[in-house]
């Protein structure tokens, strides 16, 4: 019988449950009491996410279909796969930057449009040609905003391309400071970064501090005739803002990867039907990328990769482990290793990160933990989840 149930809310990349072993894990769309839910863009916000479920992957990187502070509150990690479909998106951003400057599509639109043949067709095509001249993209400004691991592949792409690019990123982590291309300049603020460059590519999250961050009074500020491209998320745009500025021809296009009924039939407005990830390469390495986290939590209590819990890798040192979540207050500590004292365990290793409101604990004891120091954990103040995890069990 297997040791856990999997619950696949969408179609996952077979590639990536292949990394599940059959002798231990179930998996499937009709699990009825899964120890962990794997999805991509199925929207749990009004599923009641059974008692069971331990752990939440989602095959991508946006959250935003999953109800993060309510399985927070019961101490679930929801894991995700940063960075796993970053080459697809970046492809797709070069593909509409191309597709801008050069005039595709209403060139394409024209080309449809013709009804003549032979001779006469040649001539309509001469003739109408003049009218979507293009420019070439070396010596012209990218501007990127955000420099995760897709905004990188995007800036070292337009490099080669003989572009300059400034960046900007107040929370840029060391590792993505580490795979930047150093010909990449610093912009101080969007509003400099707007400023200077001729194309701007959006790529940063949806959060309170990220809506609407291209509005009017931004869009006033960039140069005219400036690219707009967003391949993040549709309201990190107001797309009002941006049919303002493509009337005032501000804006020369809006390139992005969100339909929305307004931009609908807009000469100078490209939208994509959500195409970022969805290549078969960026579907298998979302996949194996979460499940082999989802794997490692529910086997071993380690975390990568959650983005509502911090990251905690402790290689074992003893069979015998227990994880617990619990809110980031005084005395925790001290309150769990009183309890496992009291049942008379030795810690022979521990390790303690905390993220925001959230703490997470993975403890390794020299002997068996019984199911009463479980629950006598369970019940201390403040703690959202215990889980035992022998090796092996």
């Amino acid at each position: 019988m297997a040791r856990f149930s999997v619950l696949t809310l969408n179609s996952i990349s077979a590639r990536g449950l292949s990394r599940l072993p059959a002798e231990m894990f179930a998996h499937s769309a009709h699990e009825t009491a899964p120890d962990a839910i794997l999805l991509r863009s199925h929207d749990m916000h009004a599923m009641d996410v059974p008692a069971s479920v331990l752990a939440v992957g989602r095959a991508g990187a946006g959250t935003n279909n999953i109800p993060v502070p309510a399985l927070s509150a019961r101490g679930i990690p929801v894991f995700n796969a940063p960075g796993a479909n970053a080459n697809a998106v970046k492809e797709l951003v070069l593909t509409g930057l191309l597709m801008a400057v050069r005039n595709v599509g209403p060139a394409m639109r024209f080309v449809e449009g013709l009804t003549a043949e032979g001779p006469v067709l040649d001539k309509q095509v001469e003739d109408g040609k003049k009218h979507f001249a293009g420019i070439e993209l070396p010596d012209h400004t990218l501007g990127v905003v955000g420099l995760g691991r897709i905004g990188s592949l995007v800036a070292d792409a337009a490099i080669k391309l003989g572009m300059h690019v400034v960046g900007y990123d107040p929370e840029i982590t060391v590792d993505a400071a580490w795979s930047l291309p150093s010909q990449v300049r610093k912009a101080h603020s969007v509003e400099e970064l707007l400023r200077t460059s001729d194309f701007v590519s959006l790529h940063v999250p949806q959060v309170a501090a990220t809506k609407h961050l291209i509005n009017g009074d931004r869009i006033a500020l960039m140069r005219h005739g400036a690219v707009l491209l967003n391949f993040s998320r549709e309201g990190i745009v107001d797309v009002d803002a941006v049919l303002s500025g493509l009337q005032t021809k501000k804006l020369r296009a809006y390139v992005c990867d969100f339909p929305d009924a307004r931009l609908r039939g807009h000469p100078d407005a490209i939208a994509l039907p959500h195409l970022g990830a969805s290549t078969r390469e960026a579907e298998d390495n979302c996949a194996v990328m979460v499940v082999d986290q989802l794997r490692d939590y529910l086997e071993h209590g380690n975390v990568r990769n959650a983005v509502n819990f911090p990251e905690a890798v402790m290689p074992r040192e003893s069979p015998f482990r227990v994880g617990i979540a619990n809110a980031n207050v005084p005395n925790m500590l001290g309150q769990i290793s009183t309890a496992m004292a009291q049942a008379g365990l030795n810690i022979h290793n521990m390790l303690n990160k905390s993220r925001g409101d959230m703490a997470y604990t993975l403890v390794d004891v020299d002997s068996p933990v019984k199911e009463g120091v479980v629950r006598a954990l369970g019940e201390i103040a403040g703690v959202l989840s215990v889980r035992y995890l022998p090796a092996g069990s």
